[in-house]
């Protein structure tokens, strides 16, 4: 079962360390860190993509930054409570890691795998330019009970065959992992900029 887990959120990225371990938690004893690394796009952007990784995987206490790091794990989530409210969480937990001496040709540097269930109606929309657009919410169940929610972003053709799903449809998404700016209002005259994950889906299929 444990395997079978694995199997339906799997992630690989290649990326270029941007920042120096910040302890996040522990689990019996064990403790996790988080760490940021660039990856590059098509374009001549980057996606700066959050990594959760275990002290028994790295000495946490060292800075790699510039290094290049290639992982394999899984896209999770959880909610932190803030402002009254809660706020989705998401990052690359690591199962496995190494280093490397380049970035991998193309788009081989960030992959990602889901097989889960849509969890909200997916809102389409179309954007001033007339580029169609869907969002979904997918959840990917882990073991002992738990699901991770994975924001989901479809363009053109895959955005208008996924504006037709319904809640509870179970499908699978092949896409990349990519991180969006964006300003939250925190009071009358403030914002703060944040950043939001989700995948960008290069392909979509409904499971009947």
């Amino acid at each position: 079962m444990a395997d079978k887990i694995f199997e339906n959120n799997q992630v690989t990225i290649t990326g270029e360390i941007v920042s120096d371990f910040r302890y996040s938690h522990e689990v019996f004893g064990e403790g996790f860190y988080m760490v940021d690394v660039a990856v590059n796009r098509l374009s001549s952007f980057a996606d700066y993509i959050p990594l959760m990784v275990s002290e028994r995987l790295i000495h946490t206490e060292q800075s790699y930054i510039g290094q290049i790091i290639c992982v394999s794990g899984q896209f999770r989530s959880y909610n932190r409570h803030e402002e009254k409210k809660n706020r989705l969480v998401l990052s690359v937990f690591v199962r496995e890691l190494t280093f490397v001496d380049e970035m991998p040709e193309g788009d081989k540097s960030n992959e990602i795998f889901l097989d889960g269930y849509i969890c909200k109606d997916p809102i389409y929309r179309k954007t001033p330019l007339g580029r169609e657009i869907a969002d979904l919410l997918i959840a990917v169940n882990r073991s002992y009970g738990k699901s991770d929610y994975i924001p989901c972003i479809c363009w053109g053709r895959n955005a208008r065959y996924a504006a037709g799903f319904e809640i509870g449809g179970h499908v699978q998404v092949f896409g990349r992992i990519q991180s969006r700016e964006y300003l939250k209002k925190v009071g009358e005259n403030e914002a703060q900029k944040r950043v939001a994950y989700e995948v960008s889906v290069s392909k979509i299929e409904y499971i009947e």
